[in-house]
């Protein structure tokens, strides 16, 4: 073998990782492209709109995404991983574990409040849907759970309340809040989780 083919081979195995660095790159820049595409104009907004926004071609979104089912769900997933990520790092910079609880809760609010749309279109698979719902939980319900413990550790809050219970709470506050730019939920969300305090 010369020295250019050796050279090729090298060149070749190096560019594969560089290939699926930026093709993960253009995947997070289509699904946070997508999620703010929704949150203004629907899911149903044009997906070259998405690519635009993300700053790549049709062609890469389709690769990724090859049905609008396939990008709705995958911005499902992206968001529920950003507020679960989300808890460990708020309780490490947060002053206390109440009010590491407390910027999570306004997090989980935000992702409620926008994301009914998502979860309304997937609801005619229902076995599509069921396991989103799983894996919303399955993401979300420890990373609740570890801040109400640290919080209760803390001894800030009462320990008579589990985090699905809570979770279940906030969302029901939430109902409402997309049709009623008046309504406020993070407010009656911190009415709740103030609530949560121990009496001294």
């Amino acid at each position: 073998m010369d020295q250019s083919d050796q050279a090729g081979g090298t060149d070749s195995g190096s560019a594969a990782p560089s290939r699926r660095k930026d093709a993960r790159r253009n995947k997070e820049s289509l699904l946070e492209a997508a999620a703010a595409v929704f949150v203004t104009s629907g899911v149903d907004a044009p997906v070259r709109d998405i690519a635009t926004r993300a700053g790549v071609g049709l062609g890469t979104l389709y690769r990724h995404f090859p049905t609008r089912a396939d990008l709705i769900i995958g911005v499902y997933r992206h968001q529920v991983d950003a507020c679960a990520e989300a808890g460990p790092a708020l309780l490490a910079a947060a002053p206390t574990p109440h009010a590491a609880l407390r910027q999570w809760i306004d997090l989980f609010v935000d992702f409620l409040v926008t994301k009914h749309g998502l979860a309304a279109v997937l609801r005619s698979d229902q076995a599509g849907f069921t396991a989103l719902h799983d894996y919303f939980l399955d993401r979300l319900v420890p990373v609740c759970a570890e801040l109400l413990d640290a919080a209760v550790t803390a001894g800030e809050i009462r320990a008579d309340i589990d985090a699905l219970t809570l979770m279940r709470g906030v969302g029901n506050l939430c109902i409402g809040a997309e049709s009623d730019p008046d309504y406020d939920a993070r407010r009656l969300t911190h009415v709740l989780v103030d609530g949560l305090h121990r009496p001294h």
